[in-house]
């Protein structure tokens, strides 16, 4: 199916319409208010939510066509992890998955 197009820029304005609508309902209508504490504690895990849903589609399947897993993507994942939960802190952790990340990839 082929559009046109004016239905294309059409599209593209209804998306960024939705897009600031949804954005204004939970900035502009509730930004400036108190809100409850258990709503500020439910918000608190949103960042811990939603990095493990971008990360690991990029780590289990890179390749978005054949979805293969890339062996050196993994080992630095699962270094990330490791050091970082040994260490109780993320830039070491972070460091020890680029390390890994590049070590395994100039050798393999």
């Amino acid at each position: 199916m082929s559009y046109s197009d004016a239905q294309i820029w059409a599209i593209i304005a209804i998306m960024g319409v939705g897009t600031y609508l949804i954005r204004f309902s939970f900035l502009g209508l509730i930004g400036n208010r108190t809100l409850p504490d258990w709503v500020l504690r439910h918000l608190r895990y949103t960042p811990v939510a939603v990095l493990p849903g971008l990360v690991a589609p990029l780590v289990l399947a890179p390749h978005p066509v054949t979805g293969d897993a890339d062996p050196v993507r993994i080992a630095a994942a699962f270094a990330t992890i490791t050091v970082g939960w040994w260490r109780k802190s993320m830039f070491p952790g972070i460091f020890a998955g680029i390390a890994t990340y590049a070590a395994l990839g100039y050798l393999l």
